[in-house]
């Protein structure tokens, strides 16, 4: 098992490599949130199992299946691939898996085109070594998504992208993390955030807590950049025209 401060020459190259095909794929993952995924997924044993909830272009996939392979784990990726001008549908699901042959990771990622709320109830893949979350935001589904910790084992990890950055999700760290006995915060890459499957001690309610205020600031810069004022939001530290992810 590699840890996060122990990665090999081969292991670095190998992320490296992962990157550069996954930049290439539109996206809202920055590289920082792409080595933190990789990370994970190195952590775990051959045969592991890893579940995306929301692929999109694959950008997100591209890097937990080039890691995946490299260690014999498998990948199912979940995504509707709604149709509509924010998603795309088939012809976002077209790319998706050009992308995926294009990275060569065909053989290590199954898709499941199926909404995460409605693949969990009647899920037959086993159990579930690693879960990254990153489909709709609202509030109930992503409450939903965390139930696939329902299939991990304990210590096993869950990563959330566009934590402190969305509303919905953020609220559903607040009401069913943070009070739970169930998940632990463990760090994170910008808005991707780490937590455990394990009961948190009162060290790990305290570091989560910490974060709020820098969702605070991640949602007043939303509103900025909506107003278009940039020149604000810039003078609170986002040169971007995009929101923080």
């Amino acid at each position: 098992m590699t840890s996060v401060d122990q990665e090999t020459p081969a292991d670095q190259a190998g992320f490296e490599s992962a990157w550069t095909i996954a930049d290439q794929i539109p996206g809202w993952l920055t590289r920082a949130q792409g080595a933190m995924l990789w990370q994970a997924v190195r952590r775990l044993g051959p045969a592991a199992h890893i579940v995306e909830i929301g692929s999109h272009q694959g950008r997100s996939t591209v890097v937990l299946g080039r890691a995946a392979q490299a260690i014999g784990a498998r990948v199912t990726a979940i995504d509707p691939f709604v149709e509509g001008r924010l998603f795309g549908g088939a012809s976002t699901r077209d790319r998706f898996e050009a992308n995926l042959v294009r990275a060569g990771v065909t053989d290590t990622v199954t898709l499941l085109a199926e909404y995460s709320t409605k693949a969990r109830p009647k899920w037959t893949g086993g159990a579930v070594d690693l879960t990254y979350i990153d489909g709709k935001h609202d509030y109930w589904t992503f409450a939903d998504d965390l139930r696939w910790a329902e299939f991990m084992a304990p210590d096993a990890e869950v990563l959330v992208h566009d934590c402190f950055s969305s509303v919905g999700v953020t609220s559903g760290v607040a009401l069913k993390v943070l009070p739970s006995r169930r998940y632990s915060y463990v760090d994170r890459a910008g808005s991707l955030a780490r937590f455990r499957v394990t009961r948190p001690a009162a060290a790990d309610r305290v570091r989560l807590v910490k974060q709020l205020p820098w969702f605070t600031r991640n949602v007043g810069l939303k509103v900025l950049l909506r107003l278009r004022l940039r020149p604000v939001a810039r003078a609170f530290g986002h040169d971007s025209p995009y929101d923080p992810y």
